[in-house]
């Protein structure tokens, strides 16, 4: 594609002017882009056009249209489920998935990673005991000969990597970034969320995307608003709620199949697109009848049992925490490769180290 400068000169006439019967003339340069073929011999070329810039005439004055400035993103890193393979602590899924990061998703933007703080989920776990105890704990050795624990480690790659460690003790990750979030859009952000936890789906928005770690396609993937509208056709203000009565498998919240068979999906979200959210639907239930009678009884015999998941699922944004303007700047990636190839180096020699010890023991 080529531009090509194309003087010309155009009469117009103004609205007012002094003298109605003289035109106004002016040299006006437009802009013409087109594909510029040359052919075999080295005497002649041709020029095609094949459209116009759009532009706008005032007075005169050739105005071109200006082009939207693209925001500035923030990338949150949520740390600890990406140190799993299953269930089980596994930090070679963690070097392999931060790689791919920050070659492929975040490059130079800024990321700040979170990790689960102490007794993080113990409020939560007052509340309902059965909440993410089939979890592993994290901090722990994860091999022998090694006095260190994982979050040492952990912390000490991303520092290398210009990447700020947020730890917050008796608060979940989850709740750490749904409060520094909320700081990033109030000073005119975009907010990315990197987690396979579909617990941030209750935060997303034009400005709020999630991107998901894929295990069968190796790769990471965007999750947006758009994405969400598809998959539920409802408006992701809904999805809290919608988890409260359908309950949530991985962390350990049930929901109410159970107690009434009949109240499925297509019933909790055939409610909510018409009631809004869950108290909404509770408090309206509670005066007249929303429903099916198994919908009205549910909803009427369970609602403190649906308030105690909506109390446990929704993430809270009144972390004490504040937003620092040097986790802001563009991230230094000049360490990156360094830093990766190093941990992986050390994870192969860890790993090598305890078959060792294993086979000398076992001897």
């Amino acid at each position: 594609m080529a531009e090509v400068s194309v003087a010309t000169r155009v009469q117009i006439k103004p609205f007012v002017s002094a003298s109605p019967h003289l035109p106004i003339c002016r040299n006006i340069t437009w802009k013409i882009c087109g594909a510029v073929a040359s052919s075999d011999s080295s005497s002649s070329s041709s020029c095609g056009y094949s459209r116009y810039d759009k532009q706008t005439i005032d007075d005169g004055q050739v105005v071109l249209p200006k082009k939207k400035k693209k925001r500035r993103r923030v990338f949150f890193l949520d740390v600890n489920p990406l140190c799993y393979a299953g269930s089980k602590p596994c930090l070679h899924s963690f070097a392999r998935w931060v790689s791919l990061f920050f070659k492929q998703v975040s490059l130079s933007d800024p990321v700040i990673a979170v990790v689960d703080g102490e007794r993080g989920s113990e409020l939560r776990r007052q509340l309902l005991p059965s909440y993410k105890t089939h979890r592993w704990k994290l901090l722990r050795q994860f091999s022998r000969g090694h006095v260190g624990r994982s979050h040492g480690v952990i912390k000490d790659v991303f520092t290398k990597c210009n990447v700020p460690v947020i730890k917050i003790d008796g608060h979940e990750a989850d709740d750490v970034i749904a409060t520094l979030a909320e700081q990033v859009l109030q000073i005119g952000y975009q907010v990315v969320i990197a987690s396979p936890d579909k617990d941030f789906k209750q935060l997303l928005s034009e400005d709020v995307q999630i991107v998901m770690p894929l295990d069968d396609l190796k790769r990471w993937s965007f999750y947006t608003l758009k994405h969400y509208m598809a998959q539920y056709n409802c408006d992701p203000c809904c999805d809290l709620s919608l988890r409260c009565i359908m309950g949530d498998q991985a962390d350990g919240v049930p929901g109410i199949q159970h107690l009434a068979p009949g109240f499925g999906q297509k019933t909790a979200l055939k409610l909510l697109k018409k009631h809004g959210s869950l108290e909404n639907l509770l408090n309206i239930a509670s005066v007249r009848t929303v429903g099916r009678q198994y919908a009205q009884d549910a909803l009427t015999k369970y609602a403190d049992y649906l308030r105690r998941n909506y109390e446990i699922l929704s993430l809270r944004r009144d972390v004490n925490v504040q937003l620092k303007e040097e986790w802001l700047v563009p991230r230094d990636t000049s360490n990156d490769s360094k830093t990766l190839s190093n941990f992986f180096k050390f994870l192969e020699e860890t790993e090598k180290f305890s078959h060792q010890s294993g086979f000398i023991s076992n001897g």
